[in-house]
């Protein structure tokens, strides 16, 4: 399993917010991409769709910037990665029902996974020859159902328990 830049800038952006040595006063996106030499145009999009999903406030005006929302011991990782990445297809036999939605408007299957396997009893163009009577597709779909629930027991506070160290390295 690999995760998408864009989930790995996400997590990046909420540590950066979390360790923040003047909490009071707002980060800017400028700063968090200059600190991890990534994209500012790029990071303005996972900004404003965390901001969406309530991870981070923005703060309009002259002295305006963004923080979290939160507290880092509300912030699940396992949550928030189901509703940044775009999809958990591992395989070509992992699909995305259009009818499954959670509350938050994503596609879930029925794990509450963003995934389901493909139901082999349609027509599919898509999908290999096997894949009737593969079982490597529910193996797949196993270890991808651990790794969800291994984060889903860690939230962003058990990420920076080591937050001078972070902080020291973010904020030079």
């Amino acid at each position: 399993m690999r995760l998408t830049n864009y989930s790995d800038y996400a997590l990046r952006s909420l540590i950066y917010l979390a360790v923040r040595p003047e909490p009071p006063l707002l980060a800017n996106i400028s700063g968090i991409a200059d600190s991890y030499g990534i994209s500012k145009s790029h990071l303005t999009k996972i900004i404003h769709q965390l901001g969406q999903l309530g991870y981070i406030e923005s703060v309009r005006g002259k002295n305006g910037g963004i923080r979290l929302a939160r507290a880092p011991k509300d912030i699940n990782l396992g949550v928030l990665i189901k509703q940044i990445e775009p999809d958990f297809d591992l395989v070509e036999c992992f699909a995305t029902p259009a009818n499954d939605k959670s509350s938050d408007g994503r596609q879930t299957g029925s794990t509450g996974l963003p995934i389901t396997l493909i139901d082999e009893t349609t027509n599919n163009a898509r999908g290999c020859v096997i894949s009737p009577a593969c079982q490597l597709k529910s193996v797949f779909f196993e270890a991808l159902t651990a790794f969800i629930n291994v984060l889903e027991r860690y939230t962003l506070a058990d990420i920076i328990n080591n937050q001078d160290e972070l902080a020291s390295l973010l904020f030079r």
